[in-house]
């Protein structure tokens, strides 16, 4: 990758918890990439993963936050642009949680309390975090966002339950705020369809490893690792990618448009 693509430009980047997250990835590539930026997190997960470390090694500033309450939110961006120095270029919205999932309920019998709460954390909390930022007027001209998204979106993958409901959620919002945004500030919102990738929230799906591999069988590339997905955030970022906006982009080493492998074929042939 060029050096210094985001030279000059100032973020905020949520969900980083521990180094296996794709959002530390991305703290770390956009470091390099000469960005500054500020980090946030629900309390409840900072105190549960390691983002002072990451607050250091990038000499930045954490501003706790919870993405469902827009009064922190408005808070995050006044602090962030306060610390900063200067309006936000770019936001990464890193954030999901089911506790449907978490507790073992299938999607044919859901909690519905705990199915609000996956479409506020999961979803909901990308359009508050957008919607804040449009009402405060703290994002530039040309400014991005991206969102992390799942291809359970689109297809049905059983085990990740109501998750998969949050993410087209998701993107649904991204086309929405990425028309409105875009016609009043020329800002970019998208996501980013990723592989399976071994962090501490997919890992948790159940089947994780299984599916994983075979993921990886399915896809010519194979799985996009945590890092590449941090080059392709870092790229969405810049300037050069200024006329992509309300795109679900698949980062997945071509598995959204497989149909069938002959690994996968061979394997069932040899049993």
């Amino acid at each position: 990758m060029a050096n210094q693509l985001l030279a000059g430009k100032r973020g905020i980047i949520t969900g980083a918890l521990d180094e296996n997250s794709i959002a530390w990835k991305v703290a770390q590539k956009c470091k390099e990439q000469g960005a500054t930026f500020t980090l946030t997190n629900a309390p409840v997960a900072m105190r549960m993963g390691a983002i002072n470390k990451l607050a250091e090694e990038c000499g930045t500033k954490i501003f706790p936050a919870d993405a469902t309450v827009v009064e922190d939110l408005e808070k995050l961006y006044k602090d962030s642009v306060d610390y900063l120095g200067g309006k936000i270029d770019f936001v990464l919205h890193s954030i999901g949680m089911s506790p449907n999932v978490r507790k073992g309920k299938p999607y044919t019998d859901l909690n519905y309390d705990w199915y609000n709460k996956t479409l506020d954390i999961s979803a909901g909390s990308f359009h508050k975090l957008i919607q804040s930022a449009h009402k405060l007027d703290l994002v530039n001209e040309g400014g991005s966002f991206v969102g992390l998204t799942y291809i359970a979106s689109q297809r049905i993958f059983p085990d990740y339950g109501d998750m998969a409901d949050a993410k087209s959620m998701l993107e649904s919002i991204a086309r929405g705020w990425g028309y409105h945004y875009g016609k009043s500030h020329k800002v970019r919102v998208n996501t980013i369809s990723q592989s399976p990738t071994k962090t501490t929230a997919g890992s948790g799906v159940g089947g994780f490893d299984a599916f994983y591999t075979y993921a990886d069988q399915m896809s010519p590339l194979g799985n996009a690792s945590a890092d590449a997905c941090a080059d392709y955030c870092v790229f969405m970022f810049s300037d050069l990618s200024r006329m992509i906006t309300m795109q679900n982009l698949y980062h997945d080493g071509g598995f959204s448009n497989m149909g069938i492998a002959p690994q996968i074929v061979e394997k069932f042939i040899a049993e």
